[in-house]
Order: structure tokens, then sequence, then C-alpha cells
């Protein structure tokens, strides 16, 4: 029998700490069941076996590594990889470079969780300076894999290759899809739109022979469309279009709770609508698709909210439980280097540094 699948956990992140990651390892136990699974839990001990007893955990499925140190939620990078040693954040992350957990989980500060996996983990692809965050975007077709969105503000060609290599991985790991389809996200999908980079990894993409189902430039709204399974873009961008959506999202929703409860009718056919505005929110909440991994990393972090429920916590774990239990990393690292022979035989092409005005 295959030994289990341990999944290392900040327990002290967040906004909430171990109420949150102790009710989101349950969560996860309710939904997807047990088999196959452990958990490690790094924190202070008697706050995180009270929260295990209110949740009837026991050690047969969490073990606790105790530590008082913790790094705030306010820390900036430079001072968490300085004192951040020995941290539930630090302890975690270690976890997995030893060997004792498949993956690692926290909702804590990105900026010293980026840091220090950076730190002890190291980078995996050969050009990336930092690791890749990538979101799932709830589309009409489903889900699909929008990166980075705020890691690395400035990519060039051979990064945006790299993102489309691991978001391809990442999407086939976690969403189940045997060959998923790659769009770099541009300002038209014509081969002459776009800047120098984006049309120099279209280039590489098309011609590297990676092995990738890469169907060309996408624009924005392709994105909710669902028009590709991952869109690639630098963090700049990404970020961008990640923030914008969540504001609208959120707009919308305060405009539609505004019309549905300005009068007595309207209340009357909300109550009638009930069900099908359930299903609506259900698809669009937060918590259900939570849960960003650090793509590019000797291992598997995954990022969840800070101020995620335990549901949202639990669908984070799911999320790293996934990528653990895949050939996620021999995959990546397999078509990188592929990349890397490709940049090497290939030239540039020619007239690559031509500025195309829109």
């Amino acid at each position: 029998m295959s030994s289990p699948v341990v999944i290392s956990l900040d327990a002290m992140g967040g906004d909430v700490g171990p109420p949150v990651v102790v009710g989101g390892v349950r969560d996860y136990l309710k939904r997807h069941g047990g088999a196959g699974v452990r958990f490690q839990l790094h924190g202070d001990e008697t706050a995180i076996r009270a929260e295990m007893a209110k949740c009837g955990l026991t050690e047969d499925v969490c073990i606790v590594r105790h530590t008082d140190k913790v790094v705030a939620m306010t820390e900036k990078p430079a001072q968490a990889m300085r004192r951040g040693k020995g941290s539930s954040l630090w302890n975690a992350i270690e976890a997995v470079k030893h060997g004792e957990a498949g993956a690692v989980v926290s909702a804590g500060n990105t900026g010293a969780l980026m840091a220090i996996s950076k730190l002890i983990l190291r980078m995996s692809a050969h050009g990336l300076e930092r690791p890749a965050i990538v979101a799932s975007w709830p589309t009409f077709r489903g889900v699909t894999a929008v990166l980075d969105v705020g890691a690395n503000v400035e990519s060039d060609a051979e990064q945006l290759v790299e993102f489309a290599i691991m978001g391809e991985a990442f999407h086939a790991a976690v969403h189940g899809v045997a060959r998923p389809t790659i769009g770099l996200l541009n300002v038209g999908s014509e081969d002459m739109k776009g800047h120098e980079e984006v049309r120099e990894a279209a280039r590489l993409l098309r011609e590297g022979g990676f092995g990738l189902d890469y169907k060309g430039f996408v624009e924005g709204d392709d994105i909710a469309k669902g028009t590709v399974d991952v869109v690639v873009t630098d963090g700049f961008t990404g970020n961008i279009a990640l923030k914008t959506a969540e504001g609208v999202a959120k707009f919308i929703g305060a405009l539609t709770k505004e019309a549905l409860t300005s009068s007595l009718m309207a209340k009357a056919g909300a109550a009638l609508a009930y069900p099908a505005l359930k299903r609506m929110s259900a698809k669009v909440d937060p918590n259900a698709i939570n849960g960003g991994p650090l793509l590019g990393l000797n291992g598997i972090v995954v990022k969840s909210h800070g101020g995620a429920t335990a549901a949202g916590f639990g669908a984070a774990i799911r999320i790293a439980v996934d990528l653990a239990r895949s050939d996620y990393l021999s995959k990546v690292s397999n078509s990188l280097s592929r990349l890397t022979v490709v940049l090497e035989e290939k030239p540039v092409a020619e007239g690559a540094g031509t500025e195309t005005p829109q």
C-alpha cells in the first residue's frame, strides 16, 4: 500500500489562524474523505489541539509541530527572511524541503511566503526570478487558470513560455483536463498585435515542440468566456485583470442586492429566484476557488487568501493534495529542459525587436 500524502499547514497564518486552518482540514475531510492523506500542523500546540478537539480530529490524521514563533501579516519579506526561522510559516515550508510533506498551504503573509519559499526550496525555472502565482478563474465553461497574477511585474518571452508550461501542468493536475488549451493575453488576436516579448513568446510556443495545445492570442473578455483553459500574461497585467474582475463582481453583486430589495414585489421575486441565485453565488464564491499555487519552485506551495473561511482553506488544501499526488513537478522539469534546448538552438526571429503601433 502506498504511503499517504502529507500536507504541511501553517496553522498560525491568515486573519484568524487555527480556527480556520483546522476547520479547513475538517472541511476537506468531509468533502473528499481522508483516505491516503495526513496533515502536519505547525504553530501553537495548545491553540491547535483545542481546535482539533472542537472539530473531532485526532492524531491519526493531524500531527502537531509546536512553535510559538509567528510571521506577522504586516511583516515585510526582508524582515521575515531574517527573523522568520523557526516560525510556523518557515517550519511548514521546511517540511517540504526535507521530504516530510508533499506540499505546504499557508494563508499567511504573501510576500513572506514567497520570499521564504524561494529561500528554502529554490527556483526550478532557469530564468524565473520569483514564483508565478496562478489564479483559478470561474468562467462560462468551468475554470480557467490565469498566470502570473502578481509575482513578476515584468516578464520576457522565455518567462511567458515558462508560465505556459507550468500553467498547463497545473490545470491538468488540479482541474483534470488531459490536454489543456493555452492562450497568450494580448491587445488583439492578430499575429502582429502586442509588444515584442508577447510576440516572441507566441513564436516559441508555436515552434518549440513543447507538446502544448497553444491556440494563439486571446483578449481580456476571453478569460470569462473560457476560450482557453490557461491564460498566460505578465504579473502586472494579470494582477490588474484579477483585481478588476473582483471589483466588477462586487459591483454587480451590490447592484443585484439593491434591485432585489428595492420593493415588496422585488423581494417576492427574489424569494422565488432564491435557488437560482444561490447557484450563481456558489459559482463565483471566492472560497470555492481559493488557493493560488506559487509555481516555479522546487516544491509545492499553495497560498490561501488571508481572509478565507474554513471551507475556503479546505479548497486550498484540495489543490495542494491534487498537485502532490500528480506528476506536476516532473512534467514541468522535463518541459523546462526542452525550453533550454530550444533557446540554445533557435535564433531570435528576424524583426522581433520592432514594436508594432496599435
